[in-house]
């Protein structure tokens, strides 16, 4: 087991959490209350900041009931040399406001071990059955 230090950054920030021994990822909460506006992305705040040892990264995943509601996070790497605020950009596709309060759950974050990979300059490739089809190319 890996253990990564988190600083709250305010009195309302919460340490992230699962719910079940089971989950793969860690729920963030957010740290403050605001509004999204319908089509619009908005920064969420979760007031805390981490030492993630080398080696690891966290991936910000969507957490699926607010999938459900047409709210989506887009990308989110944290590193382990990162040091700031863990903020969590969240889109409203709905067309109605989505209020987020205090506390309330907006993404999951997993850990990943991360390799160390070396990318070499080559004129070809080995073939493969694959080939270069991509999207779309294994059906429906």
């Amino acid at each position: 087991m890996i253990e990564i230090k988190v600083k709250r950054l305010n009195e309302t920030a919460k340490i992230p959490q699962k719910n079940h021994n089971t989950d793969a990822g860690w729920d963030l909460f957010s740290s403050e209350e605001l509004t999204i506006s319908p089509n619009a992305k908005r920064f969420v705040s979760t007031g805390i900041s981490t030492e993630i040892p080398d080696g690891y990264c966290a991936l910000i995943w969507d957490r699926s009931s607010m999938g459900s509601k047409s709210i989506h996070r887009f990308a989110g790497v944290i590193d382990s040399e990162y040091r700031g605020e863990w903020k969590v950009i969240l889109f409203n596709h709905s067309n109605n406001d989505y209020k987020i309060n205090k506390g309330d759950k907006i993404a999951q974050a997993i850990i990943q071990k991360v390799e160390d990979v070396s990318f070499l300059d080559v004129d070809s490739l080995s073939d493969s059955e694959r080939g270069e089809k991509g999207f779309g190319s294994s059906g429906k």
